[in-house]
C-alpha cells in the first residue's frame, strides 16, 4: 500500500512537472495548454499504476509534436490582389502509423489549436483500433464569402506547399471546419497535377467518383449518436422521445441531426457562427440543409420559412434551451462553466461532443460532478477519422464498400471505442468516467508502442 501511495505521490509531480515546462515552452498557446492539462492529469492513475511510462519519459515525448510545419500561403483574389495567409501542419506522433487529421480552415487557426488538435488527434485515431497515428493541419483563411475561384486558387497554393510532407504511407490530411468536399476535390487535384500520380490515398474525404469512401461524409455525426446510444442504452435510457440541441449546421452536426431523428428524438436547435434557431416543433433538417449546403448562407434564413422557430443572434445562450441531451458539434470551448451549469438545471441527460474539445475543463467537471453521461471528444466524435481510415484501407486495396457495409463497421467502430474507454475507466479506479477511460485507453497504446521502438 504504501508503494502504490508513494508512486502516486510520484506520478503527480511527474505530471505537474511536464505540465509547468509545456507552458513555459509554449507561451500563450492556451487551447494547447488546455488539452495537454485534461489528458494528463487524467493519466496519473496508469502512471501510478505502471511506473514503466515515466521511467522511459513518455509524457516528455508525447506532449512534444514530432514536427511542426509553418508556411506562406500566397494566392491572388477576383480583384488580382495578393493575399497571404499561414499554413500549418502538425505531425504529432506517428508510433502506430502514418499521421492522419483533418485540414481547418478558419480565421481563428493558429499554432496553439493546430498543436491541440494534433495532440488530441493522436489519442483519438489510437482508440479507433487502426494504425494511424496523429496529425492536424489548417490555414488562417476564410473561406466564407470567396468564390469558388478564389477558393481553388488558394488551395492550390496550399497544397503546392503541403504536397512535400505527406503521401499515403507518411500523412493522409482530412477535412476539417471549412474544408469540405470542395476544398478536398482541388487540393487533390493540384497534388496529383505536381507529383503525377493518381495516389487515392494522399487525402481523405475525396468524391465517391474518385477514391472517397461512402459513410465518410456522414461519419462524425453518425458515429457520435451511436456513441452517446451506447451510454444512455447503460442506464436504459435511448434517444426515442429524447429533446436534442446540436449547435453547429455543418457536417457534424447536420448528420448527427439525422440520425438522432432516426432514433426518435425530436431536435429543436442548431447554430452556426452568427446564430442560433429554435423550433419547438422539431428543426426541419432539409431546410437546414439546403441553406448550408447548397444556398451557403446563414442559418438566421431557417425562420423566413418556418413561423414557429425563432433566431438569436449569438451562440452561447443555444445551451439555454432545455434538452434531455446536447450535442456540441461547432467549435472549441462552446460550453463554458456557466453554460454547463444551465444544461444541468435544466434536465440534460448526456453529453455528446461531436466537436474538438468544445467544453471547457470546467463544464467538464460540472458535468461529471452532476452525473451527466459524458462522451469526451476523443471518443464521440472519433467517427469520422475511422472511416477515413476505412477509405485508405479501400484506397489500397483499389475497392469499395456499401454505404451499409461502411455503416456496419463504424456502428462496431463507436461501441468498440465506447467498450475500452468503459474497461479503462473501471481498470484505474475511475467506474463510469469516461474521459479518463477514453484518454486512458487511448494513451496506453501509443505508448506501448513507444517504449517498443526505442527513444525516438
Amino acid at each position: 500500500m504504501l508503494v502504490q501511495v508513494d508512486n502516486d505521490v510520484a506520478a503527480r509531480e511527474y505530471v505537474q512537472g511536464i505540465y509547468e515546462t509545456v507552458v513555459k515552452r509554449n507561451p500563450n498557446e492556451t487551447e494547447f495548454h488546455q488539452a495537454v492539462k485534461e489528458i494528463i492529469e487524467s493519466l496519473i492513475p496508469v502512471l501510478t499504476k505502471q511506473p514503466k511510462y515515466m521511467k522511459h519519459g513518455i509524457l516528455e515525448r508525447i506532449v512534444e509534436p514530432e514536427r511542426l510545419i509553418t508556411f506562406r500561403v500566397p494566392w491572388v483574389n477576383d480583384q488580382g490582389i495578393t493575399q497571404v495567409n499561414r499554413g500549418f501542419r502538425v505531425q504529432f506522433n506517428g508510433a502506430i502509423g502514418p499521421y492522419k487529421g483533418g485540414l481547418r480552415f478558419h480565421p481563428s487557426v493558429n499554432a496553439s489549436i493546430i498543436k491541440f488538435l494534433g495532440f488530441e488527434q493522436t489519442l483519438k485515431n489510437s482508440l479507433t483500433g487502426q494504425p494511424i497515428g496523429g496529425g492536424k493541419g489548417g490555414s488562417d483563411f476564410d473561406p466564407k464569402g470567396k468564390s469558388d475561384n478564389e477558393i481553388m486558387r488558394f488551395t492550390q497554393s496550399f497544397m503546392t506547399e503541403l504536397y512535400k510532407y505527406i503521401g499515403p504511407d507518411t500523412d493522409v490530411p482530412a477535412g476539417d471546419i471549412g474544408v469540405g468536399a470542395r476544398e478536398i476535390g482541388y487540393m487533390f487535384g493540384q497534388y496529383k497535377r505536381i507529383s503525377g500520380a493518381h495516389e487515392s490515398g494522399v487525402l481523405t474525404g475525396k468524391g465517391i467518383i474518385y477514391g472517397g469512401s461512402l459513410g465518410r461524409t456522414e461519419a462524425t455525426g453518425y458515429g457520435c449518436v451511436y456513441f452517446v446510444n451506447e451510454m444512455l442504452n447503460s442506464k436504459g435510457l435511448s434517444f426515442e422521445g429524447s429533446t436534442v440541441v446540436v449547435s453547429g449546421s455543418g457536417n457534424v452536426a447536420t448528420y448527427s441531426i439525422e440520425k438522432a431523428i432516426q432514433l426518435g428524438a425530436k431536435v429543436v436547435a442548431c447554430s452556426d457562427s452568427n446564430g442560433y434557431i429554435h423550433d419547438k416543433n422539431g428543426i426541419c433538417l432539409e431546410t437546414v440543409r439546403r441553406l448550408k449546403e447548397v444556398e451557403r448562407t446563414r442559418i438566421s434564413e431557417y425562420v423566413k420559412e418556418h413561423p414557429s422557430a425563432t433566431y438569436h443572434e449569438g451562440c452561447n445562450g443555444i445551451w439555454s434551451i432545455p434538452c434531455d441531451i446536447a450535442l456540441p458539434s461547432a467549435t472549441q470551448n462552446e460550453i463554458d462553466e456557466e453554460s454547463a451549469r444551465l444544461l444541468v438545471s435544466n434536465g440534460v441527460k448526456a453529453i455528446g461532443e461531436g466537436a474538438n474539445m468544445p467544453s471547457t475543463l470546467e463544464a467538464i467537471d460540472v458535468f461529471l460532478q452532476a452525473g451527466v453521461l459524458f462522451g469526451p471528444a476523443k471518443a464521440a466524435n472519433a467517427g469520422g477519422v475511422a472511416v477515413s481510415a476505412l477509405e485508405m484501407s479501400q484506397n489500397s486495396m483499389r475497392y469499395s464498400w456499401s454505404f451499409h457495409e461502411v455503416d456496419d463497421k463504424l456502428h462496431a467502430i463507436m461501441k468498440n471505442i465506447y467498450r475500452s474507454a468503459v474497461q479503462a475507466a473501471e481498470e484505474y479506479g475511475h467506474p463510469g468516467n469516461l474521459v479518463v477511460g477514453a484518454n486512458i485507453a487511448g494513451f496506453t497504446k501509443v505508448a506501448d508502442a513507444m517504449i517498443a521502438q526505442g527513444v525516438v
